[in-house]
């Protein structure tokens, strides 16, 4: 079953990306997501399948903060 991701929610993946931020923003959802590093704005775009096994943690919309007791897996 696929991770309920909204537009606006951020991920924390396992890597960083080169810029050392592993915070992205959801701007699409779909088949492949669309997503925009919060270290340097760099947008990629990436198979839901590849990035489910990427994502550590999910952060509603809005909320920007550290671990949080409601993040979904």
């Amino acid at each position: 079953m696929p991770i309920p991701l909204q537009l606006g929610d951020v991920l924390r993946l396992k890597k960083a990306h080169p810029c050392g931020e592993n915070r992205w923003e959801v701007l699409r959802v779909g088949a492949d997501i669309r997503l925009k590093c919060l270290g340097c704005g760099r947008l990629v775009m990436i198979a839901r399948s590849d990035l489910e096994r990427r994502i550590r943690e999910v952060l509603p919309a809005g909320e920007q903060g550290g671990a949080s007791p409601h993040a979904r897996h």
